[in-house]
């Protein structure tokens, strides 16, 4: 096992049994901070800036962040049995290249997007708090995250770790500013009449921002050993990141209740003064720290979602450099695109970004999840998977078939700036989208696997023995 001070050197390669360690209760931290900072709190912002009243935001943002999470979480119970990224795992359902095409260009973008947001709220928050131009704030917490996304997986759960605690207690004082701030209306949490359309567009949202962890959650348990069951790594996950989420984006809503048309960072800051004049700026400096953190965790996954693209077209070595060409890369493009963006335009780009995901990665979580519980029931050869012509083959008919079929159903029910389909105008304009696409696409892939030799690949996998349960069965 290489020493903790040591950069990663595994990208998108399977990690072998000898170098897994740590214990299933380390996904604690790491999923319970990711939701303490800027870009999370923003996202209780943009729920509220919907229309919804405080009161239903809140009913919204907590179904909303359980559902979301519920998905996530059985994602994150992949990790230790296959020790294998999150987007390299979906070559069975899709194919060499058309996982490529299908999913990690959609995934490439949900990178993007994220940091594009925290980019903007970064270089926002060290303008308020240090008087630095924008653009050179994100320059300075870019660099922070790209060289802890650089040093890789044991760095980034450490880093957590050390923040669990203080980012709790900040939490707390900030929690009871925010309720005790006088800007608050007095009738904030009066729900008003329920409004349908405000409703689930909230709920969309929260929903997607929870979702937008899917693609790389089981990137950060992969390294767990395989004994580790699906059942540990669920809770460990589901509960952390679901109760921050909570607590978090709820937080941001009653920020902005109190700041109307303030940006986020001014309304947090606004919130942190409410406890006593002067903890806004000491509120802002912790979420701004935890954002670094959440930064490396998105230039992470961005650079493993360009390195897995590139392979599926021209394999690759997994080496260092690799990396370090990926996650400069990210740093580049997302550098352009906030600086298009601006912060000026943020509620609407984050909240469009939201939405936009929430559809494009419905129909994928329905299909890599039935497909590893319930059609390969976590039996997969991992060799093949990395074969351009291995068993699981260069177009996984199965897999694009339901992704675009689900998505054609859903294209009735979306509800976005742009285009509100037939079927949710003529439900009074309620977004039901991911409630058509999750069985469409999970039920339409389990019916095309009927015929698949499933018995076959399981003797190949007996035989390979890498795997958790090809290494038991």
């Amino acid at each position: 096992m290489p020493p903790a001070s040591s950069l990663e050197t595994h990208s998108i390669d399977w990690v072998p049994h000898a170098e897994r360690h740590g214990k299933v209760r380390d996904l604690g931290a790491l999923w319970f901070v990711g939701n303490i900072n800027l870009t999370a709190m923003a996202t209780g912002v943009t729920s509220l800036s919907v229309g919804a009243s405080l009161a239903w935001t809140v009913v919204a943002t907590v179904l909303g962040s359980l559902f979301g999470t519920f998905f996530m979480a059985f994602h994150s119970a992949q990790g230790p049995q296959l020790g294998l990224p999150q987007l390299v795992q979906s070559r069975p359902q899709f194919g060499y290249r058309g996982a490529a095409i299908t999913v990690w260009v959609f995934a490439l973008i949900n990178y993007i997007a994220y940091n594009t947001s925290d980019a903007i709220l970064s270089g926002d928050s060290m303008n308020v708090l240090f008087s630095v131009d924008t653009h050179v704030g994100y320059f300075v917490a870019g660099g922070i995250g790209s060289v802890l996304a650089l040093y890789g997986y044991r760095w980034i759960h450490r880093v957590n770790r050390l923040l669990a605690w203080p980012l709790l207690a900040l939490m707390v004082l900030l929690s009871i500013g925010t309720l005790h701030n006088a800007a608050l209306p007095t009738a904030a949490f009066a729900f008003g009449s329920f409004d349908p359309v405000t409703f689930m567009t909230t709920f969309t949202i929260v929903a997607g921002y929870q979702l937008g962890w899917a693609p790389y959650v089981s990137d950060y348990s992969r390294y767990l050993p395989a004994t580790v069951g699906v059942r540990g790594t669920f809770w460990w996950t589901y509960l952390p990141s679901g109760l921050s989420a909570v607590w978090v984006l709820v937080l941001g809503a009653v920020a902005a209740a109190a700041a109307p048309g303030a940006t986020p960072v001014a309304a947090f800051k606004a919130a942190g003064d409410g406890l006593y004049p002067g903890f806004g700026a000491i509120a802002v400096l912790g979420l701004l720290v935890g954002l670094l953190s959440v930064m490396a965790i998105n230039q992470y996954g961005g650079m493993m979602s360009l390195i897995s693209i590139t392979d599926s077209f021209k394999p690759v070595r997994p080496t260092r450099r690799i990396r370090v060409v990926g996650i400069g890369s990210m740093f580049v493009v997302v550098w352009l695109t906030a600086q298009f963006v601006g912060v000026e335009r943020f509620n609407l780009f984050y909240g469009s970004v939201l939405i936009f995901l929430a559809y494009l990665f419905t129909p994928w979580i329905a299909i890599n999840l039935v497909d590893y519980f319930f059609v390969r029931r976590g039996h997969y050869v991992i060799r093949e998977i990395f074969k351009p012509d291995g068993i699981y083959g260069r177009w996984g008919w199965r897999g694009n078939l339901a992704y675009l079929v689900a998505l054609a159903a859903m294209g009735p029910f979306m509800v976005t700036v742009a285009f509100t389909g037939p079927a949710a105008t003529a439900l009074g304009g309620v977004d039901y989208s991911m409630f058509v696409g999750l069985p469409v696409a999970g039920l339409l892939y389990l019916w095309l696997c009927r015929d698949l030799d499933l018995a076959a690949e399981r003797r190949l996998e007996r035989a390979e023995g890498l795997s958790a349960s090809g290494a038991t069965s």
